[in-house]
């Protein structure tokens, strides 16, 4: 269970969900080749309490830069907005396990500086885990966090953060070269600690054979269903954006009942048929 808790005396995200024991990495690492793990975004106390008993894990992104802020890419995202929200979640959840993204330039440096990023976050959040991207480079810095305490989750194929060096967002994969070097970024990061490892962006066969050829679960975002898990963000699978990248599938359209109710409250409040007596304080006796 969380030791941070919300004052459910005063705050209006209650009642406080019945506490149920919290995922930990070692149940998350032992699902391998099991049931499918359940992850999605999370960025908000209220979205991590109703996701929270549909999922096995909720990863603060830092998609939340484009999501909640209008950020044109990840890249302007800082560790204190990635805290700030981290938080949030781990507050309002109890059953998921936590995972956090480290920022772009919060651990590139050194593995000393991803271990001072990684355990600022840790501290001031609750979260169980952090994630970071990169491959073969990464390894050596995953390896030091994993030593000291720090579970992480890699992140390889299509890296958002790494976005101007990439030349843009398509699949990754296609050359036997970029194949190759792909499958041995995998290999690189499960050896050196991870836990798990997200999967983005990446033709379909190389997608499989990363999840055969590494003991970590593979979590899926424009992969295969033959990855051990699978994760979207959140505001795309609800339809709250028009356009969604090709592997997004929306299971609602909350953007058009937002726009309805919205109209509906605007032609109220101009027709005065709001509020009415039921939403007004009236004299006594």
């Amino acid at each position: 269970m969380s030791t941070f808790q919300i004052d459910t005396a005063t705050s209006r995200a209650n009642p406080t969900p019945a506490p149920m024991k919290r995922l930990t990495v070692p149940a998350i690492r032992n699902a391998k080749g099991k049931d499918p793990i359940v992850v999605l975004t999370a960025y908000t106390i209220r979205m991590a309490q109703i996701l929270d008993p549909h999922c096995d894990m909720l990863l603060v992104g830092d998609s939340l830069g484009q999501v909640l802020y209008g950020l044109p890419s990840s890249v302007p995202v800082s560790l204190d907005m990635m805290i700030a929200h981290g938080a949030a979640v781990v507050r309002g959840s109890y059953h998921s396990l936590v995972v956090i993204d480290m920022p772009f330039g919060s651990y590139e440096e050194s593995p000393q500086q991803a271990f001072r990023s990684a355990a600022r976050i840790m501290k001031e959040t609750g979260a169980a885990a952090v994630k970071l991207e990169g491959g073969e480079a990464m390894a050596e810095t995953v390896a030091f966090l994993a030593a000291r305490g720090i579970p992480v989750v890699g992140h390889v194929g299509l890296t958002p953060q790494a976005v101007n060096a990439l030349g843009g967002y398509g699949a990754r994969g296609r050359s036997q070269e970029e194949y190759a070097k792909l499958i041995g970024d995998a290999k690189a990061i499960a050896g050196a600690g991870a836990f798990a490892l997200v999967v983005e962006g990446v033709i379909e066969p190389l997608a499989i054979e990363m999840t055969r050829a590494i003991d970590i679960p593979t979590i899926g975002i424009g992969g295969s269903k033959e990855c051990d898990g699978q994760v979207l963000v959140i505001d795309d699978m609800l339809g709250m954006f028009d356009r969604v990248p090709r592997f997004v599938k929306k299971y609602a359209e909350l953007a058009e009942q937002i726009d309805s109710a919205v109209g509906q409250y605007a032609a109220d409040v101009r027709s005065r048929a709001f509020p009415t007596i039921e939403q007004t304080y009236q004299p006594k006796g």
